[in-house]
């Protein structure tokens, strides 16, 4: 069975395209818009044009599955549509114009299915998952492959963005009130006394974090492995705003030069603060680890059989 799956974040709208069988999923095709629905946020209401965003991004992608002759599809929302006042109401509205519905996580739930997404590419037994996305971040304590604990956090890379950032690159009070909020959130949710020496990362602001350190370093640009020290240097080389940085990222991630550095910033907030050493970037995340929940666990509640993925 061929199936595509949806996730309508703040800051991305990606399809990921799969084939299941036997219990297995491997990755055939993903797909992203940059729709940047956190900019359409006001007051806590998500602006009839951000609705459309999401109504003419989903549409076609509805369109390029019918074209493969894939019938199922599966769309579920995150910060973006969580953390808003007028959810119902933009759910009814992309139902109504695309014919589509879309499951709205909870924290804890984007948290527990971003693990078992990451999970599934193996790694070290114990330590710390960080998902940060464009509206929020996820952590997820976990040992000998089980959850520990696990907290969402209501800050993003473009919802950081939006809320302090004037220009295109936060200015240096813009950039120090960013750090003095990520660590107010990640103080009111930790655990204190608490490290992990190694942290799973998941998300593009980890991905295009872990590009940048390569091009650097001149290192494989497919290595995912990337020791804390480097993102640390990074984030110090980033908050200067030079031209040199900015070509940087314009070469390496530009549809990031926006949004980069303040999710840079709650990434090395919670380095610090849990003494992380190194860091690994997951290939695989919520999207996954929705898939191997809602289908093939259901698949294998139905007709037994295990549970993995080739992504």
């Amino acid at each position: 069975m061929k199936c595509g799956v949806v996730d309508v974040g703040s800051n991305t709208i990606r399809l990921s395209i799969y084939r299941c069988e036997g219990g297995r999923i491997k990755l055939l095709l993903n797909k992203k818009e940059m729709a940047g629905l956190a900019g359409y946020i006001r007051d806590g209401v998500l602006s009839d044009g951000g609705i459309l965003v999401a109504c003419r991004v989903l549409s076609g992608f509805r369109a390029l599955l019918d074209n493969f002759d894939i019938r199922e599809l599966y769309v579920f929302g995150t910060a973006s549509l969580r953390n808003i006042v007028n959810t119902e109401e933009a759910l009814e509205t992309i139902r109504e114009v695309t014919g589509l519905t879309v499951e709205v996580l909870t924290g804890a739930e984007e948290a527990r299915l971003s693990f078992l997404g990451a999970a599934t590419g193996g790694g070290a037994s114990a330590g710390l998952l960080a998902d940060i996305g464009g509206g929020s971040t996820e952590l997820v304590a976990y040992r000998d492959g089980a959850v520990v604990s696990g907290c969402s956090l209501p800050m993003g890379s473009l919802s950081l963005y939006s809320r302090y950032v004037e220009g295109l690159f936060p200015t240096q009070e813009e950039t120090r009130r960013i750090r003095s909020f990520a660590a107010e959130e990640l103080e009111k949710a930790r655990t204190p006394g608490g490290t992990c020496r190694h942290l799973v990362g998941v998300g593009g602001t980890i991905r295009a974090a872990a590009k940048l350190c390569n091009d650097i370093a001149g290192a494989d640009p497919d290595n995912r492995l990337i020791p804390a020290a480097e993102l640390r240097d990074l984030y110090k080389g980033l908050k200067k705003g030079d031209k040199n940085t900015l070509r940087q990222i314009l070469r390496s991630a530009p549809d990031r030069v926006h949004t980069i550095l303040p999710g840079l910033i709650i990434l090395n907030t919670v380095l610090k603060a849990y003494e992380v050493e190194t860091v690994s970037v997951s290939s695989c995340g919520v999207r996954e680890g929705y898939l191997l929940d809602r289908v093939v666990g259901r698949q294998k509640d139905a007709g037994g059989g295990g549970a993995g993925t080739d992504a």
